[in-house]
């Protein structure tokens, strides 16, 4: 029995959800989330608040039980408060600069680093050594800031890279004389 599945999600005050078919629309201050469901779940709206329920007993219909419902949270969550990913950047001289929709890195490289920030999503460096990726989808968040992050990963040795905010990076001990 999936303990996920079982709880309703609570949809918060300007919040509105559709069904049609098995795909979820919400609708919120931020924007608009779809997510179309597996025929192995039934969604109900009843409300302000939206249950699953699987269909059978078969693993894959107790999967997608607990999996749809966090999706529809998160659709829920995104709408309302949107998601938010924090880099920081460690090393002398690598810094991070906006310039329109473009995010440039200077990460010890001959040249600097261009990002194109993709539509949807909003990034800003409120100082040089810190990097805030926002959206109202977390994949696409999430996505960003790894590869934001792909661009110089942070390095045993010096600790050198860019992080999430709060990472702990596991240091080694260089080379003894």
């Amino acid at each position: 029995m999936s303990r996920i599945g079982k709880k309703p999600v609570e949809l918060a005050s300007g919040v509105s959800a559709s069904l049609s078919g098995q795909t979820i629309e919400v609708k919120g201050p931020k924007g608009t989330r779809t997510f179309t469901a597996t025929d192995d779940v039934t969604i109900a709206i009843d409300g302000q608040t939206v249950s699953v329920t699987p269909r059978g007993s078969s693993k894959r219909a107790r999967q997608q039980w607990g999996m749809t419902r966090s999706m529809i949270e998160n659709l829920a969550t995104g709408v309302t408060t949107g998601f938010k990913k924090e880099l920081e950047i460690q090393g002398v001289g690598y810094r991070a600069a906006m310039n329109g929709n473009v995010l440039k890195l200077s990460l010890g490289y001959s040249h600097e680093v261009n990002f194109e920030v993709p539509e949807g999503i909003t990034v800003t460096a409120p100082k040089q050594t810190e990097i805030v990726v926002e959206g109202i989808d977390q994949q696409q968040v999430g996505q960003v800031a790894a590869n934001i992050r792909e661009w110089r990963k942070p390095e045993p040795y010096k600790g050198k890279g860019i992080r999430y905010k709060g990472e702990f990076i596991f240091r080694k001990e260089g080379k003894k004389k």
